[in-house]
């Protein structure tokens, strides 16, 4: 996944006997946030009406969007039953996420606590801070399928939540409250798909193309307010609205949380969520705040309103991927930069430098790995090793993509209209055929585009980012000589699967031993790390020519270090995309057209 950015995809319903059936009585839960002791939630189910057919209970293995292994049940601490009268009810856990009844036709209550994830120690499969909960003393975190499971066949039953919680607290989520007071979901799949942050929040709103926005935020020190939040992304939620036309929902809820910790955001079909390392308030750290949310906002259309029938059918026992990711997060991610460049918001020097780091991560992963394969083993430790490159060389071809629609359109048709005429048809109840997604989008649009999803999607030819550009009269050039020398230690490093690798190695290094894809875990003795690289990068400019250093990398567990010398050389501007001054009167004519919405 890529850092800072997650989604979560529409509503789902599990695939099991009895599923799709819409029962009336709800599922009512309450939580006692009263009692925060020991980082354990306290909930009860209140239930009535359970048969053999509900006789498991199920906590998520995973939850949609988040494309790792869960296993909430690994966090489960005791599971009660109870009959009406207050009688304990013989239940067994029968798998990491389930718990049988014994007699279900009996059972009344429900009741169990639940460690939250953020500060619980596991051996694996960490659910990320965005997609976990948390519970301290000021306020607490749910995202829901942390916290609530389900009786098996009962996915698509309406709930009703009753939190208790301190009654100076604020709470903050895109759930509606009903006549008791009581949160209320049509069934589990909007309950996981509304986050809710409590506490000590500032909250602001506003209205945009007639859309409620509602911004709450966390944060421990009080360096930073709702009010600050949304006034810098007014001008973002603006050009949100001239993207997408108007937009397909009536109220959407950012919910911010500022801490000790920087892992990112959480995208849900009416809200989004973000755990960010807490910082002084600048124009910095707004205009990031503001980037981030341009790409959850876009998550409106897809994948509410456009999304595969495995999304839409999701399964909470056994995570089956989706071959369009390609669909909701490269082309999301690309939409996120493209609304802020038509709406003014970025110049078109940031746009393209924007994609010249998208190539260069693209270029740090296995660029022989699609982006269908990358959709398809998304859940699998190997293809969370890529899972990033979905924001890079997804959102890179997607924005080709764009490129190919206005030149076969003649400038009257790019993605954008297509996406919208898509959300139109489609729609958040109407799911589209997963095989046959790609013949769909080809018969919307012209039958080259069924050569384009073969070349690039499915397979991984090189992008042919000189050809699309060059129409656009922007010249792309790999590797641009400055005529400036600078030290280097002849060396580069990137990210892969969370660990900090080495990407390029010069003669030097490589006849002392080193090997691409090496992880770097030392510098100078300094360990090396995410949280440790501001102060190594400090360090590193601090070098001269002639300095000795030493690298630690680890390879198959094993530790080395060597030695070497910081030699001078020819600096480099990688992945270049400039403005071509002798472009044709055609070529920026399109390029006009690029750069506006249709």
């Amino acid at each position: 996944m890529k850092p800072l950015r997650l989604l979560l995809l529409a509503s789902a319903i599990l695939i099991a006997q009895h599923s799709f059936a819409k029962p009336t009585t709800p599922l009512v839960y309450e939580v006692n946030l009263n009692d925060r002791a020991n980082d354990q939630f306290k909930v009860t189910l209140h239930v009535a009406g359970l048969t053999a057919d509900n006789a498991i209970y199920q906590f998520a293995s995973t939850a949609p969007g988040t494309y790792q292994i869960m296993d909430i049940g690994r966090y489960v601490r005791s599971f009660k039953a109870f009959d009406g009268k207050g009688r304990e009810l013989k239940t067994k856990q029968i798998a990491t996420n389930q718990w049988q009844f014994d007699q279900p036709q009996n059972v009344r209550t429900v009741q169990y606590s639940i460690l939250e994830t953020w500060d619980t120690p596991v051996n694996e499969h960490k659910p990320y801070n965005m997609c976990g909960t948390s519970i301290e003393k000021d306020h607490v975190l749910i995202n829901g399928q942390g916290v609530f499971g389900f009786p098996g066949g009962m996915q698509a039953s309406p709930i009703e939540v009753k939190l208790d919680y301190p009654v100076e607290w604020s709470v903050g989520t895109a759930l509606e409250k009903n006549a008791k007071g009581y949160f209320t979901a049509a069934n589990y799949d909007r309950l996981v798909d509304s986050p809710i942050l409590l506490g000590r929040l500032t909250k602001a709103t506003t209205t945009v193309a007639g859309a409620q926005i509602d911004v709450y935020t966390y944060s421990k020190t009080d360096k930073i307010k709702s009010d600050q939040l949304l006034t810098n992304m007014q001008s973002m939620l603006t050009a949100a609205g001239q993207f997408l036309k108007q937009l397909p929902v009536k109220r959407y809820t950012f919910l911010y949380h500022f801490e000790d910790q920087d892992w990112g955001a959480w995208e849900h079909s009416y809200s989004s969520e973000y755990v960010i390392r807490e910082d002084e308030f600048s124009k910095k750290l707004a205009d990031n705040m503001t980037s981030i949310a341009a790409h959850e906002f876009f998550h409106v259309v897809t994948p509410l309103n456009i999304h595969s029938e495995i999304i839409q059918q999701f399964n909470f026992v056994t995570p089956t991927p989706s071959e369009h990711l390609w669909l909701y997060e490269g082309v999301t991610e690309w939409a996120s930069d493209a609304m802020q460049l038509r709406g003014q918001i970025m110049d078109l020097p940031t746009y393209l430098d924007e994609l010249s780091q998208k190539i260069a991560y693209d270029k740090s992963l296995d660029t022989t790995y699609s982006l269908s394969k990358l959709g398809l083993t998304c859940y699998t430790d190997e293809g969370q090793r890529q899972y990033g490159n979905i924001y890079a060389r997804g959102a890179l071809v997607a924005g080709l993509l764009d490129i190919r629609l206005l030149e076969l359109s003649n400038g009257k048709r790019g993605l954008r209209e297509v996406i919208n005429e898509l959300a139109t048809t489609y729609g958040p109840n109407q799911a589209f055929p997963e095989k046959e997604f790609f013949t769909i989008f080809t018969q919307k649009t012209y039958p080259e585009i069924a050569d384009f999803f073969n070349r690039y999607i499915k397979a991984t030819e090189p992008l042919p980012f000189s050809e699309y550009y060059g129409k656009l009269g922007i010249t792309y050039t790999p590797s641009v000589p400055t005529g400036q020398k600078a030290p280097s230690m002849g060396m580069s490093a990137g990210l892969v699967d969370n660990k900090i690798v080495l990407t390029t190695l010069g003669d030097s290094l490589r006849k002392a031993g080193l090997q691409e894809k090496d992880e770097w875990i030392a510098y100078n003795g300094q360990p090396v790390s995410l949280e440790t690289m501001p102060a190594i990068q400090n360090e590193l400019k601090k070098q001269a020519v002639g300095d000795v250093y030493s690298l630690t990398v680890r390879r198959n567990g094993q530790e080395i270090t060597v030695k070497s010398t910081v030699v001078e050389k020819e600096t480099v501007k990688k992945y270049v995309f400039q403005v071509d001054p002798q472009a044709t009167p055609a070529q920026v004519q399109l390029r006009e057209i690029w750069q506006r919405n249709l």
